[in-house]
C-alpha cells in the first residue's frame, strides 16, 4: 500500500494547484476515481464530488481531502519584465526570498539583493511581499506576456518531493494538502473489494486555504449523517516546538485534532470521537489526539450545514508547515488510509443516530 500512496502522492504534488486554480488537481483526480465509485461530479466550485453506494441500506459518510494549496499570483508586471505577487492563503513572506517558483508553466526566482550590498538593517528584515519580485529571465513585459504570464497567472513553489534515506520520511512542497488527497484515493482503490453499508461521498474540495470555502458548498450539497475533513496538521517533534503545545510528531498515526481554532471554536462531538477512537483501537491502528489552536480545517465548516452535521477531522500529522519543505511519513498515510477504510467498511454500526446525546 505504501508503494501505492507514494505514486499517487507523487503525481499530485507535481501539480499546480493554488486555490482557485485547482484544475490541474482536479482533472487527474476526476479522471482517476470515475472506474471507482458509481458517480462523479465537479460543481461550479470546483469540487469534486465523488458518490460510491454500499450494499444496502446505512448512513451517508463524506469525507473531504481539499485539493488547493498555498502560492501566490502575479499582480503586476512592470516594463522591465519583473512581477509584482499576491499572497494566495498562508504563505510566509520569510520563506519566499531567493525561491525557485514555478509561475504558470514558467519557471522563476523570488529576487534577492546582494548580500554583499545589504545594510545590516536590511539583513536582520524580511522584505514583505508588496516588496518582493520574480524574475523569470525577460528584459520588459512584453517578452513575459509572450510567454503566457498575465495579471493572476498562478505562482507556487518549485520543490518536487524527496524522500529520505529511511525510505519511510519525505519532504517538498504541497504535501498540504496532497498528501489527504492521496490517502482518499487510496481509500476508493481499497473499497473495490469490500462491502459497506450506506453511501460514501469522497469530496475533493478546493480553496480551503482562503476560507474553507469548497467544503461550504459541499458538504451544504451533500447533506450527510456525519463527515469527516482529511487534512494535514502541523505536529511537534522537533526542537523549534514545544511539547507542551504540540506533542504529536510523524510517524505515529494520524491526529485527531479534538478542538480546532483559538478559543475551542470547532469541538468534534462526541459521537464522532467515539467512532474515531473506538476503530482505530479495533484495528490496532496508533493515533494521537490533541488540541490543536493554530487553526481548524474543512471539518468546522461542515459541521454548521443544513440543521448542523456531526463532523470531525482525520489528520496526518506534518512538520515545517507551509513552506516549501513539508515533511510527513508514509506511514501515517497508510495509517489513515486503514483507519477511513474500516470506518466505512463499518459505518452502519454507528449510524443512524447522530445526534449528539
Amino acid at each position: 500500500m505504501r508503494e501505492q500512496l507514494w505514486k499517487k502522492l507523487e503525481r499530485l504534488a507535481g501539480l499546480q494547484g493554488i486555490s482557485g486554480h485547482e484544475t490541474q488537481v482536479i482533472e487527474l483526480l476526476q479522471a482517476e476515481i470515475c472506474e471507482l465509485v458509481d458517480s462523479v461530479e465537479i460543481d461550479p466550485l470546483g469540487n469534486v464530488l465523488a458518490m460510491k453506494k454500499g450494499n444496502g441500506p446505512g448512513p451517508r459518510l463524506l469525507i473531504a481531502a481539499h485539493s488547493d494549496q498555498i502560492g501566490a499570483v502575479v499582480r503586476y508586471i512592470d516594463d522591465s519584465g519583473f512581477l509584482r505577487i499576491e499572497r494566495i492563503g498562508g504563505i510566509l513572506d520569510s520563506l519566499l526570498v531567493g525561491r525557485k517558483v514555478r509561475v504558470g508553466s514558467v519557471f522563476g526566482v523570488v529576487g534577492v539583493k546582494a548580500g554583499h550590498y545589504q545594510t545590516p538593517e536590511e539583513r536582520k528584515k524580511v522584505p514583505a511581499t508588496e516588496d518582493l519580485y520574480v524574475d523569470i529571465g525577460v528584459d520588459n513585459r512584453e517578452a513575459a506576456e509572450s510567454l503566457g504570464v498575465t495579471i493572476g497567472t498562478p505562482i507556487t513553489y518549485e520543490d518536487e518531493l524527496s524522500m529520505f534515506a529511511d525510505g519511510h520520511r519525505f519532504a517538498g512542497a504541497g504535501v498540504d494538502n496532497r498528501a489527504g488527497c492521496a490517502v482518499l484515493w487510496q481509500v476508493l482503490q481499497e473499497l473495490q473489494e469490500s462491502e459497506f453499508a450506506g453511501e460514501l461521498w469522497a469530496a475533493f474540495t478546493v480553496q480551503e486555504e482562503t476560507g474553507l470555502r469548497g467544503a461550504t458548498v459541499a458538504a451544504e450539497r451533500i447533506r450527510p449523517d456525519f463527515a469527516l475533513a482529511l487534512d494535514t496538521i502541523p505536529c511537534g517533534g522537533t526542537p523549534d516546538v514545544s511539547r507542551n503545545l504540540l506533542h504529536t510528531e510523524i510517524g505515529k498515526g494520524p491526529v485527531y485534532a479534538l478542538i480546532s481554532g483559538p478559543g475551542g471554536r470547532a469541538p468534534v462531538p462526541p459521537k464522532v470521537r467515539q467512532i474515531l477512537v473506538s476503530t482505530a483501537e479495533k484495528h490496532g491502528i496508533p493515533y494521537q489526539p490533541v488540541i490543536f489552536s493554530g487553526g481548524n480545517n474543512d471539518a468546522a465548516v461542515m459541521q454548521l450545514a443544513g440543521h448542523g452535521i456531526a463532523a470531525g477531522s482525520v489528520t496526518i500529522p506534518r512538520r515545517y508547515s507551509h513552506s516549501p519543505v513539508e515533511m510527513a511519513d508514509l506511514r501515517d498515510l497508510e495509517y489513515t488510509t486503514r483507519l477511513l477504510t474500516a470506518v466505512v467498511k463499518e459505518m452502519n454500526e454507528c449510524g443512524p443516530d447522530f445526534s449528539f446525546i
